[in-house]
């Protein structure tokens, strides 16, 4: 096929006849095309059109008309006969748009009397052909039905022959829908006398041919007409160019059009079009560029469209200023933008970070009244989510909801992520839900855009869930995706899992730098340094490239394992890094290992250390301490005490190491410092004695606070913390008399470090000393905050001061500190344990009118007095109202609620309950079945409450005396004590020991119900045993008595009354038995 395009193409600039010159005398048609004067009326009284210009003449010069003349006109040529015919279309047309009471109607649209003749015998009045053309033209059109050589054209149209002239003939031909009949009545018209070779119709056929894909069809019809000596025109070229265009044969085209070029033939700008559009099409923006070049050379104005397609191929080829350049051109000619081509141009405008001119031309697109489609919107979207942007992100969105504009997966997923940095998780997950209900849900993008949000909002599960919902639907893995997976994994701490995710990452490609520095976090956090190592080896083999995180994070490992000699190789790796040429950070880790060196080659920048970097101090602190050099270590202080700020670098590095709990270290800098004459800050020094507290290292804690004690810039946080070593210690006695001393110095203590005086005075039951503190800080003159207020009402509750306590609350208020929940949770208690229920109802209700976050702890402190004073219906009613306020109950709360509802005897609330708290994860124990069979005791379900302990036995756990105790004074009561032996026995039998409160429930059920040689067997059982007992020892008395024993009831009163026990005369035996 190629080689017949060359073909083709050397024989269109060759076989030429001779009588025709290759480039004809008459200048091109786009400077020879007559010019229209047109006087509109707004500017003239009268319209008026030129007289009619044309003429039969050969049409060489068509500016110059011959005048009329009677004689006959010379044959047209082709060339000229298309170009009256159009001059004659455009002058038909402007004479149609100025009609008026004085229009000129040219002559040679009059009819002769034999014309109009002729007209009407053609029946043509109102139509558009004669009979005999619409005749010819069904005739030839009915061939279709038949195939190919079914008929003989010349036998079809024998009645045709010298009644069609050869315009009608013309006619005929182009109203064929059939290629095979157009191609059978041309061969017929070629055989008529009236035919004459023409452009015109072999134009005609080359569109029949191109509109059916008959391209060798056409290429043959073309050379045709060139051995027919017809010269082709602009519209018989472009014809078949826009034939090769339209099937997709671009090399042939562009061919054929390089030729038409060559022949100086100008297309028209429908033509050009057409080309560009097809070129287009096939991503083929090079050359749609190139021809559009060509035709602005030629001065063929462009349109609409050709400017659409020109600048959206520039803009793929990369030509941003030209595509913005033929945009103002565009514009400046009048043209509207289309909305695709505003749209191509703001995405351009994002990508390259030009944020002014994609909102400029947003703005233009609104002036002009253009919706966005739902692309242009995705674009600006990413530009407001790349410029933090995000109200006018939402504000977008709306307007595409009023607008009506369908948001795409695209859009969707943008809003996740806008959603997800605002912290708007619920409407991230709201998005994410409707895009799947609308079936857009397709793109990992979206699906990782979720996975990011609620790894954001450290729902580590979620996102993981995502991730999984993303496989488990086939949806392709990108390199992405596996980064977002190892994030989760790392968050999670899944050790196993992120390392299989990391090689999976691994086989896409060499892993980012971020990716290896997640997983070397992973193993830092997780303790395993050797893994580390391992795999910081591994990646450095790999030749990762890596950023300045990962130079961070691998640098801390080999200074936290003191690994010098690897440091030092990656410090000097990291300085010839011309990435890192100006980085502090890298900057301050060279000097400070390279302090000693006098190297003239060094770079000046990399001796500079007027502002050294922290983190890199750090590290290089943590490498030479590891390494125990402490000359390194010292010449670094030195170094860095030199600068301006240096010291309090060294105290955020101390207070680094302080709050990772490496005290040695905290310790020796600090010593350094010592040595060099330098003094800490207060709050290091303090946050170094806390962290020996909570070591519990006193001595060393002494050593510090010694060291800075007798300074007289000593800060009162450095004291607190002293005090706070003290007692947390174990040590109360120093703390109080550390605190004396202060004072006696004259210092103020502020409020926390009374607060721990107290706090810890009244730990070790020394209220009078506590009180004696708290008199002090109510009368003098220290600032005392909440803290300290809720220390001193707790202090004096503890020590039964609930007058004092009161009148401390009172004191808090009237100085204007703002009670905390805390104390109103122990007001509460301070008003319960002195029977003023409703003062502490009152406490509630305040703290809950002042829109204070009321916890489980202020519900069941209340909850537990009402049930002390019997109130278990308000006691219910608290519970379930702390249900509906979504608190979850605890252990200790379903304790109490159920202690309350057995006191009452209510066991199948009691059951209810039991039930509930092992819904919600709470495994009762021992207190829990304490009150279910305290419930079924007090509701005599004696069986019931045994099946509950031995049921307490089968679970393992532990019973108490105190069970068996409630099931004996029942049965004791009731007078069943056969029963309750056996339950005494049983009790033996569990390995616990009877307490007092057991054997006081037997012998009282004895003496009640008369059983005397039972009850005197028990005592005599119990008493070499049991401790000395004032009931008990009574209880025997009278048993000895009753049984006419007096001699051992008198020895046992002897004893009594050496002890100082005195007897208990209410006494009686049987008196259960004289009540019933």
């Amino acid at each position: 096929m190629d080689s017949l395009n060359l073909n083709f193409k050397s024989t269109f600039l060759t076989n030429i006849p001779l009588p025709i010159p290759l480039f004809p005398s008459h200048k091109p048609p786009s400077s020879a095309k007559p010019k229209t004067t047109i006087h509109s009326s707004s500017s003239s009284s009268s319209s008026s059109v030129t007289p009619d210009p044309w003429s039969l003449s050969d049409g060489n010069d068509p500016t110059k008309p011959k005048p009329r003349s009677k004689n006959s006109k010379n044959p047209l040529s082709d060339d000229n006969a298309r170009r009256i015919i159009k001059a004659r279309a455009q002058y038909l047309s402007q004479l149609r748009k100025n009609q008026g009471s004085r229009a000129q109607t040219p002559k040679w649209i009059k009819r002769t009397p034999e014309q109009m003749v002729k007209y009407l015998q053609d029946d043509r009045n109102g139509h558009l052909y004669g009979r005999h053309v619409v005749a010819a033209i069904k005739q030839v059109r009915a061939l279709a039905v038949r195939g190919e050589g079914g008929y003989d054209m010349r036998e079809v149209m024998a009645s045709f022959v010298g009644k069609l002239s050869f315009r009608e003939m013309c006619v005929v031909l182009k109203e064929q829908k059939g290629w095979r009949q157009a191609r059978d009545f041309f061969s017929w018209m070629k055989l008529q006398l009236s035919y004459r070779p023409s452009v015109i119709v072999y134009t005609i056929v080359l569109r029949i041919y191109g509109q059916v894909g008959k391209i060798k069809m056409s290429e043959e019809t073309f050379l045709e007409m060139l051995e027919a000596g017809c010269e082709p025109d602009e519209v018989a070229c472009g014809t078949m160019i826009c034939t090769y265009a339209k099937w997709g044969r671009h090399k042939a085209m562009l061919s054929f059009f390089s030729a038409v070029q060559e022949r100086g033939i100008i297309l028209t700008a429908a033509v050009f079009n057409f080309m560009l559009s097809s070129l287009q099409k096939k991503s083929l923006h090079g050359k749609v560029i190139e021809i559009w070049r060509q035709m602005v050379d030629k001065g063929v104005a462009p349109n609409h469209f050709t400017y659409t397609v020109v600048i959206s191929s520039l803009v793929k080829e990369g030509l941003l200023e030209e595509a913005f350049r033929t945009f103002s051109e565009m514009k400046n000619f009048g043209f509207v933008p289309e909305e695709v081509t505003y749209s191509i141009l703001i995405n351009l405008s994002n990508k390259n970070g030009n944020r002014e001119e994609a909102l400029r031309l947003y703005e233009d697109m609104r002036s002009q009244k253009i919706v966005p489609s739902n692309y242009t919107c995705a674009s600006l979207l990413a530009l407001y989510y790349k410029n933090e942007d995000y109200s006018k992100a939402l504000s977008l969105f709306s307007e595409m909801e009023r607008k009506k504009i369908a948001a795409d997966e695209v859009i969707y997923g943008l809003l996740i992520r806008i959603y997800g940095k605002l912290g708007l998780y619920e409407d991230a997950q709201k998005t994410f839900e409707e895009t799947e209900q609308l079936g857009l849900l397709s793109d990992e993008k979206t699906y990782l855009a979720m996975a990011q949000v609620h790894l954001n909002s450290g729902n580590v599960e979620k996102a993981v869930k995502i991730i999984e919902l993303m496989k488990s639907r086939n949806i392709w893995f990108s390199r992405f995706a596996y980064i977002v997976l190892l994030q989760c994994y790392v968050m999670k701490e899944d050790l196993n899992s992120a390392e299989v995710t990391f090689e999976a990452l691994s086989k896409t490609g060499l892993p980012d730098s971020g990716s290896c520095n997640d997983l070397l976090n992973l193993y830092i956090r997780l303790g395993l340094m050797e893994k580390a190592r391992d795999f910081i080896a591994q990646i450095r083999k790999d030749k990762v490239d890596f950023d300045e995180e990962l130079y961070k994070t691998v640098l801390r490992v080999y200074c936290k394992e003191g690994m010098l000699r690897d440091t030092e190789q990656l410090v000097e790796e990291m300085g010839t890094d011309q990435s890192f040429k100006d980085n502090r950070f890298i900057l301050t880790c060279f000097r400070a290992m390279h302090n000693q060196i006098e190297d003239d080659q060094l770079d000046k920048k990399v001796l500079a250390f007027d502002h050294p970097d922290t983190m890199a101090i750090e590290l290089m602190l943590n490498l030479y301490l590891a390494d125990e050099n402490l000359m390194k270590t010292e010449e670094i202080l030195k170094l860095l005490l030199q600068t301006a700020g240096g010291l309090s670098i060294v105290g955020q590095v101390i207070n680094k190491f302080i709050r990772e709990g490496d005290a040695l270290k905290a310790e020796t800098l600090t010593g350094l410092l010592i040595k060099l004459g330098c003094r800490l800050q207060g709050a290091t020094v303090a946050s170094l004695i806390s962290l020996f507290a909570k070591q519990r290292k006193l001595k060393k804690a002494q050593e510090v606070f010694s060291a800075v004690a007798d300074s007289s810039t000593c800060e009162k946080s450095i004291y607190n913390s002293m005090i706070d070593a003290y007692a947390k210690c174990g040590r109360p006695e120093e703390a109080y008399s550390l605190y004396k001393q202060v004072a006696e110095k004259g210092h103020d203590m502020n409020a926390v470090g009374i607060s721990i005086v107290v706090n810890a005075l009244t730990n070790i039951g020394k209220h009078r000393e506590a009180e004696n503190i708290i008199c002090e800080s109510l009368e003098g003159s220290s600032e005392l905050d909440t803290v300290a207020y809720n220390t001193f009402i707790k202090a004096m509750l503890g020590a039964g001061k609930l007058h004092f306590a009161s009148s401390i609350y009172d004191r808090m208020l009237s100085s204007g500190i703002s009670p905390s929940i805390q104390t109103y949770n122990t007001m509460i208690s301070v008003y319960g344990r002195g029977r003023k229920l409703d003062r502490a109802v009152e406490m509630f209700n305040t703290a809950r009118s002042l829109g204070l976050c009321l916890d489980e702890k202020a519900y069941m402190n209340l909850i537990s007095y009402y049930g002390k004073a019997g109130m278990r219906h308000e006691a219910s009613q608290l519970f379930t109202k702390m249900l509906e306020e979504g608190i979850k109950p605890g252990m200790v709360s379903y304790n109490i609620m159920i202690n309350v509802y057995a006191t009452a005897g209510l066991y199948h609330e009691v059951n209810e309950l039991f039930q509930a708290m092992q819904r919600d994860g709470c495994l009762p124990d021992s207190f829990t079945y304490l009150s279910v069979v305290r419930a079924y005791t007090e509701s005599l379900k004696y069986s019931e409450a045994e099946e509950t302990i031995d049921s307490m036995q089968k679970r393992g756990i532990p019973t108490s005396c105190a069970h068996f105790n409630l099931l004996l004074s029942a049965f004791a009561k009731a007078g069943q004590m056969g029963d309750a032996e056996r339950v005494y026995k049983k009790l033996l039998t569990t390995g616990l020991y009877p307490d007092l409160a057991c054997n006081r429930a037997m012998l009282r059920g004895y003496m009640d119900y008369g059983h005397v040689e039972e009850g005197i067997n028990f005592f005599e059982r119990i008493s070499e045993s049991v401790e000395s007992d004032r009931f008990i020892m009574s209880a025997a008395v009278l048993l000895y008595k009753s049984a006419g024993m007096e001699l051992k009831a008198e020895g046992l009163l002897d004893s009594m009354n050496s002890l100082g026990i005195p007897f208990l005369k209410d006494l009686e035996v049987g008196l259960k038995l004289k009540t019933s």
